[in-house]
């Protein structure tokens, strides 16, 4: 069902203020599932600065990030606790994108509210695993003022953490346009979902590696301790840049498992029919825009080093998104094209 213009409007006033490259994504998405995908992602990103208020007490934050959770566990929403929510965190925001997103969450619920029950019901889903992977973040790692440093143990759960803030909304996702788009109807949406779970996995952990150096400052290394021991390396060992040869093989490995979560991101593209244009797009950017990033993050000379910001220049992406947009998401140009980034990559 599509939303009243007003909450459109709304939606894609907030998107535009809380990420820009999410919007344009959302932006290229069929009637009938952009407002849906919006939504959740505002609820995702409220979540996510719930449990990065580092200006809260760390208790307070998992008790707000659960008041948060329970607002989708009924029908009703509980209005004064999202208020309570509001009053905690709003005056903490740092970045004015998010402090005029907690300030419009009574908004947000008043168009989720407009969704059918089928709807809220896959939100309702998401919203319920989603959260976990802030969780994590919040009881496994040390408080960014402790100065102390910790680390994921393994590689399963480092996978565990990425399946909880990203590759779940790959199966979300999938769920949501195969409820409202016609031209999914042949899809197996069990098998799809599960492709989609490694597409969101691959985006995730491209995040992961070209943060590394910022994410170590916070006391957080994403990278499990296990695969560091292989190399003789510790968490701390990190914190030198000049360890970054010494670290090249573990990364190496990251790189490799982001690149092969994201090939299957690609078969799931490109199992979307060639009539659902937009949906091909909105997959299509995000999969050779982060083989971009890991093209770049395998050649940094200078990863460990907090003040550099490996990002895709500009006009990359615009090139990516003007070439898949006039080829109208043609299968033979954008495979050439994600080729030729992933040998890159290596």
């Amino acid at each position: 069902m599509s939303t009243h213009p007003a909450s459109h409007e709304l939606l894609h006033g907030i998107l535009k203020q809380v990420s820009r490259s999410f919007y344009l994504t959302l932006n290229v998405l069929p009637d009938g599932v952009r407002d849906q995908m919006g939504l959740s992602y505002l609820f995702a990103r409220a979540a996510d600065t719930i449990a990065d208020t580092d200006l809260i007490d760390r208790g307070q934050r998992l008790k707000y990030l659960d008041q948060f959770r329970n607002q989708f566990t009924t029908d009703a929403i509980d209005w004064q606790a999202v208020q309570e929510i509001q009053a905690a965190l709003v005056p903490h925001q740092k970045d004015s994108g998010e402090s005029i997103l907690l300030q419009r969450l009574e908004d947000c619920f008043k168009v989720y509210e407009r969704f059918s029950s089928d709807d809220r019901q896959r939100i309702q889903w998401l919203m319920a695993v989603l959260p976990q992977g802030m969780e994590m973040d919040l009881t496994h790692f040390h408080a960014e003022s402790s100065g102390q440093l910790a680390a994921f143990s393994t590689l399963d759960e480092l996978d565990q953490y990425t399946y909880y803030v990203a590759g779940c909304v790959g199966e979300f996702w999938t769920r949501m346009v195969c409820a409202h788009r016609p031209g999914m109807e042949r899809w197996d949406v069990d098998e799809m979902s599960a492709i989609g779970v490694r597409f969101g996995k691959g985006l995730q952990l491209t995040n992961i590696v070209k943060d590394i150096a910022r994410d170590l400052r916070n006391g957080r290394c994403y990278v499990p301790e296990s695969l560091l021991t292989e190399a003789g390396l510790k968490p701390a060992d990190l914190l030198i840049e000049a360890n970054l040869p010494r670290f090249r093989p573990v990364l190496g490995q990251l790189i490799t498992c982001a690149a092969e979560h994201l090939d299957e991101g690609w078969v799931y593209t490109m199992s979307i029919p060639v009539s659902e244009i937009r949906q091909r797009l909105a997959c299509i950017w995000p999969i050779i825009l982060a083989g971009e990033t890991l093209k770049r993050v395998a050649m940094a000379e200078d990863l460990l080093n907090p003040a550099v910001n490996v990002k895709v220049p500009r006009n990359v992406v615009y090139r990516v998104m003007a070439i898949t947009t006039l080829t109208c998401a043609n299968a033979f140009v954008a495979t050439s094209y994600w080729n030729h980034v992933r040998d890159q990559i290596g």
